[in-house]
């Protein structure tokens, strides 16, 4: 088994939330998704944060450019490792 984690990088942690929790109705996740706040170099505004929604795929059943599909629907995109 691998240790394969996608990440979605949202603009806020409303996106962020929305998107773990419609995570699990569009892809079936055994597991809820990790949120994770994520400071913008030099900012010290907590406005100026990105929000990361962390999802373990051990069995990389997931397709990346769907992921990156489904979180640009709310601005935001799948990071690359």
């Amino acid at each position: 088994m691998s240790d394969v984690r996608h990440v979605l990088v949202l603009p806020d942690r409303d996106a962020a939330e929305e998107v773990a929790e419609a995570l699990a109705d569009r892809f079936g996740l055994g597991e809820e998704p990790q949120l994770v706040r994520e400071a913008l170099a030099g900012e010290d505004d907590a406005e100026d944060a990105q929000w990361l929604v962390v999802l373990r795929d051990e069995e990389e059943l997931l397709d990346p450019a769907e992921l990156d599909e489904f979180a640009g629907e709310w601005d935001g995109w799948r990071e690359e490792p």
